[in-house]
Formats: C-alpha cells, sequence, structure tokens
C-alpha cells in the first residue's frame, strides 16, 4: 500500500516546527520572567517597613468589607484575612447567606443585598473604611450580557455605593492584559470598570491584574482546566510570567493594604503581585533591611 504523503518529510518538518514555536515560546516567557516592572522600587520600600506598618495597620482598627467572596480569589482572601486578625471588623457583602463550610469555615458577619437595588442597602457598607472587589463572572457562564452586568453594572455600582458611605481604600481584582480599548470583549469590560473606578476618586483605588490563575475550582469549567494543566510548565519555569497562584493574589491585597502610600491609584500587574505576595520575607531583588 503506498501513502499518498510521504511522512519520512512530513513528520521531521512537523517536528521541527513545533521546535521552532517552543523556542520562541520560550524565549518570550523568558523575557517576561527576567522584565522589571514599574512598582519594584515601591514595593521594596513597602518590604523594609512591613513588621512596622503592619502593628501600626492594626492599632488603626480598620473595618473592611468583601464583595465577590464566593469565587476562589474571594475565598482565600477570606481565609487569609481570618488567620491575619488585621481587622477590627470584616463583613461579607453578597445576594445570599453562605454557609460557612462554603467558604473555608469563617464566620464573618454576612450581609444581604440585591445588587440590582444597591442604593437602597447603602447602609450595608456604612462604618467600613476598606473595601476587596473580587466579584467576576465569565461570558461562558453567564453569557455576554451577564457577563458585563456582573463585572461592569455591578462592580461599579459596589463602587458607588461604597465611596458615598465613606469607603476611604477600594481594591480591585482586575485581570492581565485588561484594556478599556481592548477588542476581547472580556479584558475590554475589565478595562472600562478600571477607568469607572477611577473616574469615583477614591482616596485610594488599588487595581489588581493578576496572569491566569492557579488553582482548583470548585465549580466546572473544562476550558480553563485544560488550560491550567497546559500551562503548569510554564509556570513552573516561568512563574511570574502569565500565572498567579491564588494564594498570591489574596495576599498582594493585604499587603498592600497595610502598606502606606501617598498615591491615590496604584496598578499592579502579574509580576508585582508575585512580589507584593512575597513582600514578608523580602522581594527578589530588594536590599535587605539590615
Amino acid at each position: 500500500m503506498v501513502l499518498w504523503f510521504r511522512c519520512n518529510e512530513i513528520i521531521p518538518g512537523t517536528s521541527l516546527g513545533i521546535l521552532f514555536i517552543a523556542v520562541i515560546l520560550g524565549i518570550y516567557f523568558l523575557q517576561l520572567e527576567l522584565s522589571g516592572f514599574p512598582a519594584k522600587d515601591r514595593i521594596c520600600r513597602m518590604a523594609s517597613n512591613y513588621t512596622e506598618n503592619l502593628e501600626q495597620f492594626k492599632e488603626e482598627k480598620h473595618k473592611a468589607f468583601v464583595v465577590g467572596y464566593t469565587g476562589e480569589v474571594g475565598k482565600e482572601l477570606l481565609k487569609q484575612l481570618a488567620s491575619s486578625n488585621l481587622y477590627e471588623k470584616v463583613v461579607l457583602i453578597g445576594r445570599r447567606e453562605v454557609p460557612p463550610e462554603k467558604i473555608h469555615g469563617v464566620e464573618f458577619e454576612q450581609r444581604v443585598v440585591d445588587f440590582e437595588k444597591l442604593n437602597e442597602h447603602a447602609d450595608a457598607f456604612s462604618d467600613l473604611d476598606v473595601g476587596y472587589c473580587c466579584l467576576g463572572t465569565t461570558k461562558g457562564k453567564a453569557g455576554t450580557d451577564g457577563f458585563i452586568k456582573v463585572d461592569f453594572d455591578y462592580v461599579l455600582s459596589v463602587g458607588q455605593t461604597a465611596k458615598s458611605t465613606g469607603c476611604k481604600h477600594f481594591s480591585l481584582v482586575s485581570s492581565q492584559g485588561a484594556s478599556k480599548d481592548s477588542a476581547m470583549l472580556y479584558t475590554r469590560i475589565k478595562g472600562q470598570i478600571e477607568e469607572a473606578l477611577k473616574n469615583l476618586q477614591f482616596n485610594r483605588l488599588s487595581v489588581f491584574r493578576p496572569g491566569v490563575i492557579m488553582c482548583e475550582r470548585e465549580e466546572s469549567r473544562p476550558a480553563e482546566a485544560v488550560a491550567r494543566t497546559l500551562l503548569k510548565p510554564i509556570a513552573f519555569f516561568f512563574p511570574t510570567a502569565i500565572t498567579t497562584p491564588v494564594g498570591y493574589v489574596a495576599t498582594a491585597m493585604i499587603n498592600n493594604a497595610l502598606s502606606k502610600t501617598d498615591k491615590t491609584y496604584e496598578l499592579y500587574e502579574n509580576k508585582a503581585i508575585h512580589e507584593l505576595a512575597k513582600m514578608a520575607e523580602a522581594p527578589k531583588g530588594c536590599k535587605s533591611k539590615n
């Protein structure tokens, strides 16, 4: 039997093509891994004063709220907030009460609101000066309209209500590649909500843009599960390039909140999130205080 194609020509050629692509991607990820980031000097200064800032923050008796606490980042954030005892009070604001076993056994106060009529629930945000927003969904889960409603309308409504009731520092989980001018719906909406929140003029707005979040989700997202499996080698060899462990996002948000700054707007890309998360142990490239 004679094959119409020549294996001895096609297979080596295909192998060389795959190898070439792998080398190009490897060089690209290596460049991302070795590149600097704008927030490096600031994070180094924050790290040098970490212990002092931590103690002072506790003495100031801040009160915080969390929205989007049933997602993977939100649940991890609750777990870390519960163990850190940084805040005098932490309030969970959501559309329904969630059993503690669904959120790592954390038993913070829960306040139920209707995100469609959030202006009628302003009292849920009263007397809370720090806000963490991990609210978000996907087009695949909620459809295009549902995604826009949650990731833009609801998040903006949370920001507006929190600002009007005295929130001083608002932290948002966004996404790597976020841009109001992006051709992709997901990153475009993420960029647009960042801009909308900036216009609210919080005393301090911190935006975090993690890469692909590495975690084991409870809900079924087959495409993400496949992507995370394929990305594991990249995460191992180039950990800060395009992936972020879920715990790092939560730790970075907390570490940033307890640090002092005169800035009214802070943007942390993926590499900066990794370094913020390791602030207590002096991030890579920072000179030791001693």
